[in-house]
């Protein structure tokens, strides 16, 4: 049974989860969270706000997943994002790759969980939108059944009430981000105490999901699942979040509906915002495990570029079209 406050979400990742990439998966899902790429609190503060932060309302709801470890400019990062119409502020203390180790955020902040409470303070007090927290289940030579619940105990102390929490830990050293990923075993079971012991925290879990079959078996007492590489790699299984998880009726759109709606979405965009020509590479999923997938795929990525991104769409489900018809 999902409690009434369950969340599915969509994790932040980065050069992927741009707002193309939400728009298209907002087609699937209405009630799936999006969240942003990760974006570091002083390009927030300093860069090209609009490219950085902007977003189309029809994301919507749609968070904002920040990097840093100065409060200060945590919390003027997050007003800016709140203002941009956020509907919650995210702190990264998950991702292990070395730019963001270089500039002590990400998981090397599970080794100073009084740092990351005073962040969220700071960056809770700044905006009245909620704030929480992506973490690991430790790191390197921690030992994750005592790092994890004095990591929760202490930023919970700060007021913190959600995390989302990826069932790995991260090794900083030895491993690359992309072997961080996969390499490190994974602990859905430790993720499941931690509300034990938290009841009245919000843990989402996260970490190679694969399957909306697998969430519901892992779920457990947990308060939501996130989803990263797999809705991104298969798409399609979003279409069936608002059913599974929040009793919505079954979807009744075709994947073909869905490439319609990308054609009008890219029309509506590629006159006056370039960075639409992304779009072809978002959807590259969308057919996974279907006749045609990969005509579909090699359409997108190896088609005229000439062409406008609609077109580009177009071209791609003609395509696909004609073989299946030449099948038959």
């Amino acid at each position: 049974m999902i409690n009434q406050g369950f969340t599915f979400a969509i994790a932040p990742m980065m050069d992927w989860t741009d707002r193309h990439c939400r728009g298209f998966h907002r087609m699937l899902s209405g009630r799936a969270l999006l969240y942003s790429e990760m974006v570091v609190a002083d390009a927030v503060i300093h860069g090209n706000r609009e490219y950085l932060l902007g977003f189309h309302e029809g994301e919507h709801p749609v968070a904002l997943q920040i990097g840093g470890s100065d409060p200060s400019k945590l919390a003027q990062a997050s007003r800016i994002g709140a203002d941009y119409g956020y509907a919650e502020i995210n702190l990264n203390v998950g991702c292990p790759s070395d730019r963001v180790q270089s500039g002590r955020f990400g998981a090397c902040l599970m080794a100073e969980p009084d740092l990351v409470a005073e962040c969220f303070v700071a960056m809770q007090e700044a905006v009245d939108i909620p704030v929480t927290v992506k973490c690991r289940i430790g790191i390197d030579e921690q030992e994750p059944h005592e790092a994890l619940p004095q990591f929760l105990r202490t930023v919970s102390a700060a007021g913190c009430e959600r995390f989302i929490i990826h069932a790995r830990k991260a090794w900083l050293k030895g491993l690359s981000p992309k072997e961080n990923r996969s390499v490190p075993p994974l602990d859905y079971g430790l993720v499941r105490i931690m509300k034990t012991e938290f009841p009245d925290l919000s843990i989402i879990l996260n970490g190679g999901l694969q399957t909306l079959e697998q969430g519901q078996a892992e779920l457990g007492n947990l308060d939501g699942l996130m989803y990263g590489r797999a809705a991104y790699h298969n798409p399609w299984i979003l279409s069936k979040v608002d059913e599974v998880f929040f009793g919505a009726a079954p979807n009744t759109k075709t994947r073909e509906d869905i490439v319609h709606e990308l054609i009008e979405y890219a029309k509506s965009a590629q006159d006056t915002d370039p960075t639409v020509k992304a779009l072809s590479r978002h959807i590259m999923g969308l057919f996974h495990g279907e006749k045609g997938a990969r005509l579909w795929r090699r359409s997108l990525s190896d088609g005229d570029r000439s062409l406008s991104p609609s077109r580009r769409i177009s071209a791609a489900l003609d395509a696909l079209q004609k073989a299946r018809e030449q099948t038959r």
